[in-house]
């Protein structure tokens, strides 16, 4: 049957859902998504992401398509768009949609993604940021983590930085195009920008870099994980999902080549 793809760039609160596509009956992002097309237009939709986050994970700038029927390709994208936003709950938004000229895949087209991960410092946590951030109760090691950071830019096996899950893993090897600790008064942010992440791989690197930032670990045990160097402890820590975001999908070839540039620079300089 013939269908008519669009793009929907999506934004939402993970706090309340299991992950963009959970186990059957639970409130899903695709879930919630899909029977809102079902309610307004009559059709079981196929719906497509990049990415799939986890229970309690957001996004700004998830990116997904969607393939209408040949019989709706008269509606007008933009109305698609709101028409959605006035069926859907208050955590889960359409932030933009397109119609592609080429017929797009979301997830297999993508050359990269940005998450960003937020952290709040001090002895008690606003209750406005509870749901957008880890607490950590005391200050950490700002230098010792953008040493650790700008470590694992680049290419390498994460397998270290992923979690077992049912299945065998295939490649483990990623190549990270930013990796980036900022601190703004109280909050520190974490930026990471990837051709792709294992399974909780975001979560993984930022529960090792605080453990450095609490001076736990040096920053020099980040080669030893990069190469699977046995050792007598090594950060197990996995950060919270609540203050993980996923900001922002990119398509372009040319992104993809400026990154790699970009990283050739830095090789150069060290």
């Amino acid at each position: 049957m013939k269908t008519r793809r669009l793009l929907l760039t999506i934004a939402y609160d993970g706090t309340d859902f299991e992950g963009w596509q959970g186990r059957p009956g639970a409130r899903t992002v695709r879930s919630v998504l899909a029977q809102a097309c079902s309610d307004l237009w009559d059709f079981s939709p196929i719906i497509e992401s990049s990415s799939r986050t986890d229970s309690g994970v957001h996004a700004r700038g998830l990116v997904a398509h969607l393939d209408f029927p040949q019989q709706l390709a008269h509606i007008d994208h933009r109305h698609v768009m709101l028409a959605l936003n006035a069926r859907l709950p208050r955590d889960l938004r359409i932030m933009k949609c397109q119609a592609p000229r080429t017929l797009r895949h979301a997830r297999f087209d993508a050359t990269s993604k940005e998450y960003r991960y937020h952290l709040h410092l001090g002895a008690v946590m606003p209750p406005h940021l509870a749901r957008e951030a880890w607490h950590i109760p005391q200050s950490l090691n700002l230098p010792a983590m953008q040493s650790a950071a700008a470590q694992l830019i680049g290419q390498h096996d994460f397998r270290a930085f992923t979690v077992k899950r049912r299945g065998t893993l295939g490649s483990s090897t990623r190549t990270l195009y930013e990796c980036r600790v900022q601190q703004r008064g109280t909050t520190i942010t974490i930026h990471l920008h990837g051709d792709g992440f294992l399974y909780k791989m975001c979560r993984k690197i930022v529960g090792t870099l605080v453990q450095i930032g609490q001076e736990k670990f040096p920053p020099s045990i980040i080669p030893a994980m990069l190469t699977q160097t046995p050792l007598p402890t090594l950060p197990h820590l996995v950060a919270p999902a609540q203050g993980l975001t996923l900001w922002r999908v990119h398509y372009t070839e040319s992104e993809k080549r400026k990154k790699n540039a970009s990283l050739k620079d830095i090789r150069h300089k060290t």
